[in-house]
């Protein structure tokens, strides 16, 4: 779809990936615009005209596109991480890259305490009638060893989302631990109690992962930190793929069948199907939809407001992090 422009000076935007579509017409009203993927006819057709780019998870905006775009002049990231843009190539080049980065904290959120429960605590629903001896075996096989208010949750990175979880968990009655590089006031810590990461390995029965994507944290999951945690521990990963060593993680888990592994992002996405973790009993895989609910994916697309302030020549609300 590519709108027309009222005049050839009119600045075209590029749409890469799906926005709403109350936030598309928002911005199809105030500029030039147009849907297209980089390598299609359509896309190299206007890339000499592009001023303002929309993207989401999939579409890399490296060195060898931002050189096919000579007019670009911002980056919109409808989504929180900005891993897949080189920011420190855009900001090089004088394009500035913005994000939304609360946009999506209600859905992770409550996608990470539906997949404790799912950890936690077996359930089951019958599709049909049973009988009386039936109905008391299923009673007494369907049975969670541990509740929450039993256990520890640790969180490695303490944002945002990490904080709501604490909350979320303090609230359930789990004793909540938390790892961050950064110093946390105790004011928002949601109760959460800083720990080392030893520590946090250590005594927690469920660790979930809330990092950043700054390089230092590419295999920060490998077998050495793997060999601290509990023999029937489970990790939970909804941050990003590249964290976890997913070869030591299969390692780990082959020799661990009471452990858990349930990862809603992955190294490589779709994962082939050569991917270690596939034919793994306790390695429970997603296709990365802890953000996928409406209202976060709508969210998620205003990032056409910035875009805009941007072309108008005003501060953005919401400029993408520096990477160091």
């Amino acid at each position: 779809m590519i709108s027309t422009p009222r005049t050839p000076e009119t600045p075209l935007v590029v749409r890469t990936e799906h926005l709403d579509p109350e936030a598309e017409a928002w911005i199809a009203e105030r500029c030039a615009f147009a849907v297209a993927t980089p390598g299609d006819e359509t896309f190299d057709g206007l890339a000499d005209r592009i001023v303002g780019l929309v993207v989401r998870t999939y579409t890399r905006v490296d060195t060898a596109l931002l050189d096919r775009l000579p007019a670009l002049r911002v980056v919109a990231r409808a989504g929180v991480g900005v891993d897949n843009i080189d920011v420190a190539g855009c900001r090089a080049r004088g394009i500035e890259v913005v994000h939304t980065p609360d946009a999506n904290t209600q859905a992770v959120v409550e996608y990470v305490t539906a997949l404790l429960c799912d950890a936690i605590r077996p359930r089951l629903f019958l599709e049909a009638a049973v009988d009386a001896d039936r109905w008391k075996a299923i009673r007494s096989e369907v049975c969670g060893e541990r509740q929450m208010n039993e256990m520890t949750l640790g969180i490695l990175g303490l944002g945002r989302i990490g904080r709501r979880i604490a909350a979320v968990a303090g609230a359930i009655g789990m004793k909540v631990l938390y790892h961050d590089l950064i110093d946390v006031d105790e004011s928002a810590r949601a109760g959460a109690e800083p720990v080392s990461m030893e520590t946090m390995l250590a005594e927690s029965d469920v660790i979930t992962v809330h990092v950043d994507g700054r390089a230092s944290n590419r295999d920060l999951i490998d077998a050495a930190v793997l060999r601290r945690l509990k023999p029937d521990a489970v990790l939970v990963n909804t941050s990003r793929g590249f964290v976890i060593r997913e070869d030591d993680l299969a390692a780990w888990l082959a020799g661990r069948p009471e452990a858990q592994a349930i990862l809603d992002v992955h190294a490589e996405e779709p994962f082939p199907a050569s991917d270690p973790l596939v034919a793994l009993p306790n390695a429970h895989l997603a296709p990365h939809l802890a953000s996928r609910t409406r209202t976060a994916m709508a969210n998620m697309s205003w990032v056409v407001r910035d875009l805009w302030r941007v072309l108008e020549g005003e501060t953005p609300h919401h400029p993408a992090p520096d990477p160091s």
